[in-house]
């Protein structure tokens, strides 16, 4: 029985696992989405949302330039890149499409765009998309992507508008069903 183990193994040890889970939360904050298997996807948002979780919760400190801080928020930044580095390797390199490689400061990302995006947001950074089997090996692949939206403000406004719009959609559907009955 597994009472009170979380968390998949992927038939991998400790270590493997580990650098797996490590690497593919680099990808996703490097490029903001990424294609893996529905499982790794799954145990991915865990990791990747407690890191954003870290940065977020240190409010504006997360976001402040280095000079304007106080030396007590100093110290809390410091810590919370600390333990975000402790994670995930400190640089990415994105390859653009002419072949020119970017090195950018994974740690300083979550800190300064992530923190500021998803200030408001209370969790959920990301969104797994599943694709369907993979051809090669019939493995369930998705995309899981980092949110673009960082006020959770918005969505329940799109979400009452989507449904007052499908209502009276139906209704019109209806309406104009009804009236082509009747010219019949």
């Amino acid at each position: 029985m597994r009472h009170r183990n979380s968390g998949r193994k992927f038939d991998r040890n400790t270590s493997s696992r580990r650098a797996m889970l490590r690497n593919l939360t680099a990808n996703l904050i490097l490029h903001e989405r990424i294609e893996t298997t529905d499982a790794k996807a799954k145990e991915l948002r865990r990791v990747a949302e407690r890191l954003i979780t870290k940065a977020r919760r240190l409010g504006q400190v997360a976001y402040t330039p280095q000079t304007e801080l106080s030396p007590k928020d100093k110290a809390k930044r410091l810590a919370a890149s600390r333990i975000i580095a402790a994670y995930i390797p400190r640089f990415g390199v994105r390859v653009e499409t002419g072949g020119a490689a970017t090195k950018i400061d994974l740690v300083e990302k979550i800190l300064l765009d992530l923190a500021k995006r998803y200030a408001n947001r209370a969790g959920g950074y990301t969104r797994i998309v599943k694709f369907g089997p993979r051809r090669g090996d019939n493995a369930p692949i998705s995309l899981i992507e980092l949110v673009e939206q960082g006020g959770d403000e918005a969505e329940p406004e799109k979400k009452g508008g989507a449904k007052a719009k499908s209502k009276s959609s139906k209704k019109a559907t209806a309406d104009a069903s009804a009236e082509g009955a009747k010219v019949e």
